[in-house]
């Protein structure tokens, strides 16, 4: 078993089942010796051999690793056997029965090991009754034991349970939070991309550009006039800087937006995956002023996410992005006509709802960008995202 939080109660129940075992056989030895009889020798040759064979019970296990159950189960029948031989030649023998319940139900399962434990507790009653006569603690004793046993032995697998839910819960958790750290990573080197193509072209390319601009004109102005080959070797220069320049612009920005902007990677996205999913994606981008570089990243980005999020969780079976800019204002939408949900039951990513984190992360990218982001969903209505923003205020 993996190590849990719950692992120390496992290895104490465990250990203090072995002790009581040994404990319990120790007894039959020592009752056998201090008060011989003619099967005395019998007993206590008979204890000890069970002894040894619960003690074989480690190596069986891990035998059992590699071929399944049976070696446990023969290893549990020749226990159960000895018991029994054990038991017909001493009463004291039948305190034992008591750790063979636990090692019934946990070998067994929780039926088949309820039906042993059953079949235990009357081969003791009787085992009691045919050496000591019959009586009230005789019957009860057994069966109060096999009650507390199986009350015990299934509140161990409860716990077994709950511990490998919550080993795997961890797990995902863990693989959850590499793939989000991944992401991040990834959105932040997007981003200083995009920022750094922004500011290469605002202000080394434009500087070039002038520049370039102010010699063809010096040039131009009196083409005769002394030292004019250094004024064309310099535009020349500054000519091929500026192309160096565009060429370092295109390759920091982000490869979905090379061809046609964020209308064509949007295009893209929507002849994706989605198809052979159910879902049919259509995109609808108006013609308005060009979008800076980190504006159509993030766009592209939140995109990415919603349309990942009506995949997984919506059911829909069609959904829209739009793209319009009017007046120096965008508006970009995206409208699923899936299942949808009650925005104001989603708690925020910091109570710990995987599926409400790209919900979050949506909102403060939009919140970088300098804009506002809406959600409009009921139950059984769809869902739209939308995002509003000024152009002048795009950060």
């Amino acid at each position: 078993m993996a190590h849990t939080a719950l692992t120390p109660v496992f290895v104490g129940l465990r250990t203090g089942l072995h002790a009581l075992f040994v404990a319990l056989a120790g007894l039959v030895v020592v009752r056998a010796i201090a008060v011989p009889t003619a099967a005395s020798a019998a007993v206590v040759a008979l204890a000890i051999l069970l002894i040894a064979t619960y003690a074989a019970g480690g190596f069986v296990a891990r035998i059992a690793r590699g071929r399944g159950r049976p070696p446990a189960l023969a290893w549990l029948a020749a226990l159960t056997v000895e018991w029994i031989a054990l038991l017909w030649l001493t009463p004291e023998a039948a305190y034992l029965v008591f750790p063979m319940f636990f090692l019934f139900l946990h070998l067994l399962g929780r039926w088949w090991g309820s039906g042993a434990i059953v079949i235990a507790t009357v081969v003791a009653i009787c085992a009691l009754g045919i050496h000591g006569g019959w009586s009230v603690g005789g019957v009860v004793g057994p069966i109060v034991g096999a009650g507390v046993a199986l009350l015990i032995g299934l509140g161990y697998q409860a716990l077994a349970r709950e511990a490998q839910q919550r080993e795997a819960l961890v797990q995902e958790l863990l693989a959850t939070r590499g793939q989000l750290a991944a992401t991040e990573h990834e959105s932040g080197v997007l981003a200083e991309r995009a920022r750094l193509a922004r500011e290469i072209h605002d202000t080394l390319a434009q500087g070039l550009s002038s520049i370039q601009m102010l010699l063809h004109a010096a040039e131009r102005a009196d083409p005769e006039r002394p030292g004019v080959e250094h004024i064309r070797l310099a535009r020349e220069t500054a000519a091929d800087n500026l192309a160096d320049a565009r060429r370092f612009i295109s390759e920091l920005t982000p490869p979905q937006l090379d061809d046609n902007g964020l209308g064509g990677a949007l295009r893209r996205l929507a002849s994706g995956p989605w198809l052979t999913q159910g879902l049919q994606v259509t995109v609808r981008v108006s013609d308005g002023a060009p979008l800076p570089m980190h504006l159509q990243t993030g766009l592209l980005r939140i995109a990415q996410g919603a349309v990942a999020n009506i995949i997984q969780h919506a059911n829909a079976t069609a959904a829209t992005i739009a793209l319009e800019v009017q007046d120096r204002r965008l508006r970009f939408s995206i409208v699923d006509d899936g299942t949808g949900f009650d925005p104001g039951r989603v708690p925020d990513a910091r109570g710990g709802r995987s599926d409400s984190f790209g919900l979050q992360a949506a909102r403060e990218r939009v919140g970088q960008l300098g804009g506002v982001l809406t959600v409009d969903s009921s139950p059984g209505s769809g869902t739209t995202l939308a995002v509003e923003l000024a152009l002048e205020n795009a950060s």
